[in-house]
């Protein structure tokens, strides 16, 4: 349900209206639905809209699940480098894009390699840089003719349904190789997938691949807190009951029972929406995913490592020289992540794979930025470190696309585990368990089935 560190506070409802969050656990309800991640959020949404009796039990005391902010020495800081691509369809259906007041990176990378900092920009959303993907020193003539090509490729829906294999796999029989693909493609992929073996589904990468040319990843201007808690000021007041854990969920005499540290709930349905890791404890036959782990350090620096020209673009170390596969300076993309708006540091983050954050990582992490930026970090100020254990749930090939998610009995799952590693994932997995809910209360007669 969490896999963070201490919680922060949780924003407060929007004015004028009342909370969603309960201030204590209720005895009962129609469904319960474990976990308030997006997934857990967008499931109650739907069920609440249909005139359904929803209660959402949290073991953290703030909603999100992985997706989640804190504010810590003057800065906002998410849980993770956590990005939100517009572009999802499902993004667009649940959430006010508006209300977030998106803060767009630039459509491109900043790459280091051998000394130097060369970008490289998407010519359709910047017509100016044309010239500048053309003089890009990475890379051979013949291999940026294979990287558009395999580009062009993956746009096709019809490749969705070719032959699966690990995303390696798939750019050598695209004939992607050499310096392009090495300095660039690779650690761009390792920080989306959160693995740089190349294992994960080529199916599955076409798709985020497709994701990323149609729309351009973007920060809420108050940090991603912004995304749960939307979701959840949606929702009925008290709908919501944080900082309570779930033991264990069973039958009753005529009711399911969620079965929690603060007592039980009985209801007619219960929907698990947690991640992989602590669905498979709850409901035991279960299958579900290994995940990847995810590190991300943040850094106040004195001001932006990064020129003006290239301050909004993602970072990318061509040298591959550490354990950084991304870093941005977030700040001057989100200048909101800075609570102060007299405060001229700049906010660094930095993401790694796996989960350590000790001091020797820390130090690693130092080193390789100051190579990235051309200067130096010993003065940097260590405002967080995360470790998100279980931050994205394996797809392996073949990747056959959505799994069920009515595990009999009444009970109910619901996550990016079921759909794909993905936020669009998240949310579209908590509308198939609400419609399945829904299908099982009412029947095709339309008419509510005993419980």
């Amino acid at each position: 349900m969490t896999v963070s560190t201490t919680p922060d506070a949780t924003s407060p409802a929007p004015h004028g209206t009342e909370s969603p969050y309960a201030s204590s656990l209720r005895s009962s309800a129609e469904v319960v639905v474990v976990g308030a991640g997006l997934a857990g959020l967008a499931c109650a949404k739907h069920l609440s809209a249909a005139g359904l009796d929803v209660l959402v039990v949290e073991a953290a005391e703030a909603v999100g699940g992985r997706v989640r902010s804190e504010t810590v020495g003057g800065f906002r800081v998410d849980r993770g480098f956590q990005l939100l691509n517009p572009g999802y369809p499902e993004v667009l259906k649940v959430l006010d894009l508006d209300a977030l007041d998106l803060q767009p990176f630039d459509a491109g990378v900043a790459v280091h390699r051998g000394g130097r900092v060369s970008v490289v920009r998407d010519p359709r959303r910047h017509p100016t840089a044309v010239l500048e993907a053309l003089r890009f020193p990475l890379g051979t003539v013949k291999e940026k003719a294979a990287l558009a090509r395999w580009i062009v490729k993956v746009t096709s829906a019809g490749e969705l349904k070719g032959p699966d294999s690990g995303w390696s796999q798939g750019l050598d029989a695209a004939e992607v190789h050499g310096e392009l693909r090495w300095s660039v493609l690779e650690p761009f992929l390792a920080g989306v997938l959160g693995e740089v073996d190349g294992t994960t589904s080529r199916r599955f990468v076409d798709l985020l691949v497709r994701s990323f040319l149609r729309a351009t990843p973007a920060l809420p201007a108050r940090g991603v807190q912004a995304v749960p808690d939307q979701l959840a000021a949606g929702l009925p007041a008290g709908s919501v009951v944080l900082g309570t854990k779930v033991r264990h969920i069973g039958f009753a005499p005529r009711s399911l029972v969620v079965e929690t540290v603060a007592g039980g709930v009985n209801c007619q349905r219960i929907v698990v929406a947690t991640d992989a890791h602590t669905a498979a404890h709850l409901v035991p036959e279960l299958r579900v995913p290994d995940s990847h782990g995810l590190s991300t350090f943040w850094f106040a620096a004195p001001t932006s490592p990064a020129p003006e020209s290239r301050e909004r673009l993602l970072h990318l170390d061509g040298d591959r020289s550490g354990p950084v596969v991304n870093s941005a300076v977030v700040s001057a993309v989100a200048p909101g992540y800075v609570v102060d708006g007299t405060d001229r540091r700049a906010l660094v983050s930095a993401q790694t794979l796996g989960t350590d954050t000790g001091a020797e990582a820390e130090r690693r992490v130092r080193e390789q930025l100051g190579r990235v930026y051309g200067v130096g970090t010993a003065g940097w100020e260590l405002v967080a470190a995360h470790e998100v254990p279980h931050a994205l749930p394996v797809v392996a090939p073949p990747f056959e696309g959505p799994q069920p998610v009515d595990a009999g009995d009444g009970v109910f799952v619901a996550g990016d585990h079921r759909e794909n590693s993905s936020q669009q994932g998240a949310l579209v997995s908590g509308r198939r368990a609400a419609d399945a809910v829904l299908s099982d209360v009412f029947g095709r007669s339309g008419s509510r089935r005993a419980g």
